[in-house]
């Protein structure tokens, strides 16, 4: 028994020493990754400040050259003009569009061509109310019960013991709720 102990001891020691190589191999490389990354997000942040300085030197030759020809306010207005339009250009490129396919809208067609009902996709998985919780079950009577308890509604009333409940079907949730 001695012996098993002995191995015992020297399996655990074992795991230690991979476990603790294995834990500096994966640090190492997060490091590397890590600087990798820092470098790249650098570099964007620097071109990104030089594009600007470029895009400001572009516009003030435009409203230089324009005032050639043109009163310096009409220079800059139409400067204004043009960089507005880039601005508009490029956010409608930003935004995906329904005449451009995406990765998205193209698997849409996959999928209704696959027997899905529901016309342009798959059905929500919650309801509209944006909530994600299905809507509560209609309790068959009023709260409070029947045989006049408390808060219960009273016969010959609007809405009271001779009144059928309405229906599941009869009840809209988005329709806007008053109460009287």
């Amino acid at each position: 028994m001695e012996g098993l102990d002995h191995l015992e001891h020297l399996d655990r020691h074992l795991v230690d020493e991979l476990a603790q190589v294995a834990r500096e191999t994966v640090r190492d490389e997060l490091r590397e990754q890590t600087r990798k990354q820092r470098r790249r997000a650098m570099l964007y942040a620097v071109s990104g400040a030089v594009a600007l300085y470029a895009g400001a030197a572009l516009a003030l030759t435009l409203g230089l050259a324009l005032a050639i020809g043109l009163p310096d306010w009409a220079a800059a207005l139409i400067t204004g003009a043009v960089l507005g339009v880039i601005a508009y250009v490029l956010r409608g490129m930003a935004r995906p569009s329904t005449s451009r396919p995406t990765p998205e809208r193209e698997a849409e067609p996959a999928a209704a061509s696959q027997g899905d009902p529901v016309v342009g996709g798959r059905a929500p998985a919650a309801p509209p109310s944006g909530l994600g919780a299905p809507y509560p079950p209609m309790p068959p009577v009023a709260p409070g019960g029947l045989g006049g308890a408390a808060g219960a509604p009273v016969a010959g009333e609007p809405g009271g013991a001779g009144t059928p409940a309405p229906s599941q079907d009869d009840i809209d949730p988005e329709q806007p709720h008053h109460r009287g």
